[in-house]
């Protein structure tokens, strides 16, 4: 059943249950049993043991400890420390005060979060979360729902990342262009120059940040964001009250110290953001023989050790400035233990999303989707289509944009090598927007999971709604993507996918307003 139709069934039953019964950890560990089913052959006992395999080759495999997981792991715990002190102190109480006095309207809260979202391009794991601590204080005073800031966090920030040369996003496509050009003997063209010319070319990313901004400034809320908006405005409701308590969401549990500043939740963050981008650029340059670009550095950092070193360094700084503090102040030990809670749920669904990826990579769904392009005979013209597509599929299936990018950038480099040049980046520049597009629909993404943490969101509610918005930019981009292939022109291509979006929001706006006169 390996490579075939048949290993598209986990991720099928798990996403069909997700929609369902909106019950993430359920759907996703039945996903896994299935997987393994197929995997053993309907074997009980072999099927066991599969699981127990993927369950600990998260900690431990091919003898040695799997420390990038477990660094991203220790750094949620003290992301959910930070989260505690800067609730505790009186921090983010102090900056929403603050804010509001300078933004005074949802709008402004709502194109606050998205600017930032944009500024913090460097890692998406490091947006995700970042931007959700920065934010919050100021959308909660707003009544702004955390799932809308749960859908301004994961649309800016691998839509921002995989356009940044400067970004880990940016840095892993530019080493595996530098690779695809050596191998089809391509000389005319640099790797960061390609990069460069398909940042036009991405139109899902770049309808993602377009719609991003929209939504902000004219409240477009559709689907099942509309549902949590309301609430949130009429009812002050942030959360479904029907929900358990989330990722990232300290509730009432402390009292803010009366004494916050509005320094003790900023200072923190700069320096987490600091000291994480210095320690990339260390981890890059250690791990680069000879002398180390800018680029170079990004492309062979550690990320996830980079992140702990920032969060512990952030979280220290918190622990001094709680010291300093006027008595009374929260017991230290309970902050410590109230913040490593809150982010037991996160890390439950990420185990998950990395087991139900393993065992769909040893299924072969990924090689199966790829193999459907590799083998087809159709028209070049419609290439950077149908691998937009395809892209979409496997990033959705599989949860993970970087492994799509692996087995397809290669695949469409050479099915277009052999094709038509002229198409070549659009090509490329197709598989990176499908895979960001998939990475944003699919509930096993770690992406999805830590968005939705940063914003302190029920992660199911996160994606359910985000998808009308992610389906509206696919939508276009793939418009625009048919274009590409026909004219062969990037501003035509480019000009038609910004004109739809506009017109599909003005079209659909309007169709809401027309419901909404005749439902009173």
């Amino acid at each position: 059943m390996d490579g075939t139709f048949w290993s598209l069934i986990p991720a099928i039953v798990m996403l069909i249950l997700v929609v369902l019964t909106r019950k993430v950890l359920i759907s996703i560990g039945t996903g896994i049993v299935v997987g393994a089913l197929l995997l053993s052959n309907f074997h009980i006992g072999a099927t066991l043991k599969e699981i127990w395999t993927v369950f600990y080759t998260i900690f431990y495999a091919n003898g040695s400890i799997e420390t990038g997981n477990l660094l991203l792991i220790s750094f949620l715990l003290f992301l959910g420390v930070l989260t505690a002190f800067l609730q505790a102190s009186g921090g983010a109480k102090a900056f929403g005060d603050w804010m509001l006095q300078r933004v005074r309207t949802r709008t402004g809260a709502e194109l606050m979060t998205a600017v930032i979202g944009l500024i913090i391009f460097i890692d998406d794991y490091f947006n995700s979360l970042a931007v959700g601590q920065i934010a919050r204080p100021v959308t909660d005073r707003q009544n702004i729902s955390r799932a809308k800031l749960a859908y301004y966090i994961d649309s800016s920030s691998a839509p921002v990342t995989v356009i940044a040369p400067i970004s880990s996003w940016g840095a892993y496509i530019i080493g595996i262009l530098g690779s695809l050009f050596a191998v089809n003997g391509i000389t005319t063209i640099q790797p960061i120059e390609a990069f460069i010319q398909m940042i036009p070319l991405n139109f899902y990313a770049i309808a993602s940040i377009i719609l991003v901004f929209i939504v902000a400034y004219f409240h477009f809320d559709i689907g099942p964001m509309y549902t949590h908006e309301k609430r949130a405005r009429e009812e002050g409701e942030l959360l479904d009250p029907k929900r358990n308590q989330v990722s990232g969401d300290l509730g009432d549990v402390f009292d803010p110290h009366r004494d916050g500043k509005v320094f003790h939740l900023i200072i923190p963050i700069i320096v987490l953001f600091i000291v994480t981008v210095i320690a990339m650029i260390g981890t890059g340059v250690r791990e680069t023989e000879g002398s180390a670009s800018i680029i170079d550095a990004f492309a062979n950092t550690d990320v996830n050790l980079s992140l702990i070193i920032g969060g512990v360094t952030a979280v220290l700084t918190s622990v001094i400035f709680h010291m300093k503090q006027r008595k009374p102040r929260s017991d230290m030990r309970r902050i410590f233990v109230e913040g490593f809670k809150t982010m037991i749920p996160a890390i439950n669904i990420l185990i998950l999303a990395w087991m139900i990826g393993s065992i769909i990579g040893e299924l072969g769904t990924g090689s199966y989707l790829a193999g459907l392009v590799n083998n087809s005979s159709i028209s070049a013209d419609y290439l950077p289509a149908i691998l937009f597509i395809i892209a979409g599929l496997m990033a959705l299936a599989t949860g993970s944009s970087w492994g799509t990018f692996g087995i397809m950038l290669p695949i469409a480099a050479e099915i277009m090598a052999n094709t038509d040049m002229e198409l070549f980046l659009p090509a490329l520049a197709a598989v990176l927007a499908g895979a960001v597009f998939g990475d944003h629909c699919s509930p096993i993404s770690d992406t999805t999971v830590l968005s939705a943490t940063g914003a302190g969101a029920h992660h199911i509610d996160h994606v359910l709604t985000q998808l009308p918005y992610a389906f509206i930019a696919a939508f276009t981009a793939l418009i625009g993507f048919f274009a590409v292939g026909l004219t062969h022109s990037t501003w035509v291509a480019l000009a038609l996918t910004v004109i739809l979006l506009i017109g599909i929001v003005w079209f659909t706006q309007i169709l809401f307003i027309q419901r909404k006169k005749k439902a009173s």
